[in-house]
C-alpha cells in the first residue's frame, strides 16, 4: 500500500502598501508565495508548482503575479524607509516626562 498526494504551503513574503485595482484604496497588500509539494507517506518530497500573489487587506481581492514582479515588490518592501512623524504633531511623552503618567502604563 502506497499513500501519496500533495500538500500546499503558504508563505507570507512581505507587507507592501499599494493601490488596489478592485477597491481603489491605497491599502496594505500581503505578498504571498504558495508552493504545492508532492508527498509520499505524508512526507513532502519535492515542489510541483510555485505561485505568487498579492492580497488586499482592505477588500480581500487577490491578484496573481509572475515571479519576477513578486521579487521586485519584495525588494521594494524591504527598502521602504520607516514612517516619519508628521510635522506639528507632538512627540510621544515617555514615562515620567512632563509629569504625565497613565494609570495603564507600568
Amino acid at each position: 500500500m502506497i499513500i501519496f498526494g500533495t500538500r500546499s504551503y503558504l508563505q507570507r513574503l512581505a507587507m507592501i502598501t499599494l493601490l488596489c485595482a478592485v477597491c481603489g484604496n491605497p491599502a496594505a497588500h500581503t505578498l504571498r508565495k504558495r508552493v504545492v509539494k508532492f508527498t509520499l507517506f505524508f512526507v513532502p518530497l519535492f515542489p510541483i508548482s510555485t505561485k505568487y500573489s498579492t492580497q488586499c487587506t482592505f477588500c480581500g481581492a487577490e491578484h496573481a503575479l509572475p515571479k519576477e514582479q513578486a521579487e521586485q515588490l519584495r525588494a521594494q518592501g524591504a527598502v521602504q524607509p520607516p514612517a516619519q512623524p508628521q510635522q506639528g504633531a507632538p512627540a510621544p511623552q515617555g514615562h515620567g516626562q512632563g509629569g504625565q503618567h497613565s494609570p495603564y502604563q507600568n
